[in-house]
């Protein structure tokens, strides 16, 4: 059991925050053990294409059989706007001792082969690719997570600040409780410690890649709890949403189902992963979509996004 003593039952000790690099590392679990994670086997399929490019090995040897990741790969994140590229940027300069540490932590009886090697070099090759993993698995569905993730912060802060923390916590997860200012989250394995967040706050980091309440595996870190978001169920549903029958007879009952769609900026991996089509397919409906005035699109990173036009918003209210 992890126990952590609030320095205040007040909501200024307690902080929420949102993690690319936490998502994108514990997403690793999956790659392990995907009967684990059934809700994200949609994403898993969709992306086992893109997986096969990719240096699964070493992927792979960033979790273990109880699927702990090293602490240096999700250090605690200070804000729910995090950007991956800062936060890789970030691990660049984390010292050699920490990373041997941490990964033998991880593999206490032996390093994959995937990991031995001097701590810079070995460093090097996981940020490396981590962002190929991003690049290819992450980026194109990262504005759905996100909005899921936003969406539980949002639930969480709003029953913390009508019924208090106990409440909130309560909420969390099952294994996790407030009893008095002692926070205490129930562990699968032998790992305890007890300390105390005075000076360093807690932050709370939803995740859709964590069953479970989980804390880092040293007392060394800073306070810092990963919870399961709510919502996940819903995460890779497609849409059953049902366009306007006039708008379907005019355009088309794809094109339509894409212009209801798109009333914010989406790539067109996740369209096609709510309407069912292939991503070559999608992108056909969006061009003439966008050569009719009905969309507009800008480049977000690698991804393409596309929303309505001012066009095409009034055609969907005017029908």
């Amino acid at each position: 059991m992890i126990e952590y003593e609030l320095a205040g039952n007040d909501l200024g000790e307690v902080r929420f925050a949102i993690s690319p690099l936490h998502e994108l590392v514990l997403s690793l679990r999956t790659l392990r053990d995907p009967g684990r994670f059934p809700l994200q086997l949609p994403w898993l399929r969709a992306i086992e294409p893109a997986r096969s490019g990719l240096d699964l090995d070493l992927l792979r040897a960033l979790t273990n059989e109880a699927l702990w990741t090293p602490d240096f790969l999700t250090p605690r994140p200070y804000s729910p706007l995090g950007r991956i590229e800062d936060e890789l940027s970030a691990l660049t300069s984390t010292p050699a001792a920490v990373v041997r540490t941490d990964l033998a932590a991880v593999h206490p009886l032996g390093l994959p082969t995937a990991l031995r090697g001097r701590p810079a070099t070995v460093l090097r090759r996981i940020l490396a690719v981590l962002q190929d993993y991003w690049d290819a698995c992450f980026e194109p569905y990262w504005t759905r997570m996100r909005t899921v993730l936003e969406a539980d912060i949002v639930y969480r802060g709003r029953v913390m600040a009508n019924a208090g923390l106990a409440a909130m916590f309560a909420d969390v997860d099952p294994h996790v409780r407030l009893d008095g200012t002692v926070l205490r989250i129930r562990l699968r394995s032998d790992l305890s410690y007890r300390t105390s967040t005075a000076g360093r706050g807690l932050t709370l980091t939803p995740s859709l890649f964590s069953r479970r309440g989980a804390t880092p595996i040293s007392p060394d870190e800073p306070p810092h709890l990963i919870y399961p978001a709510r919502g996940l169920g819903t995460l890779w549903q497609t849409s059953s949403a049902t366009p306007p029958t006039a708008l379907a007879d005019l355009v088309g009952r794809v094109r339509a189902g894409l212009l209801t769609l798109l009333e914010t900026p989406t790539s067109t991996t996740e369209l096609a992963v709510r309407l069912n089509v292939t991503p070559t397919a999608v992108n056909q409906h969006l061009r003439a979509l966008r050569a009719a005035g009905l969309l507009i699109s800008a480049r977000h990173g690698r991804s393409v996004l596309y929303r309505r036009s001012d066009l095409g918003d009034r055609l969907i209210r005017g029908l």
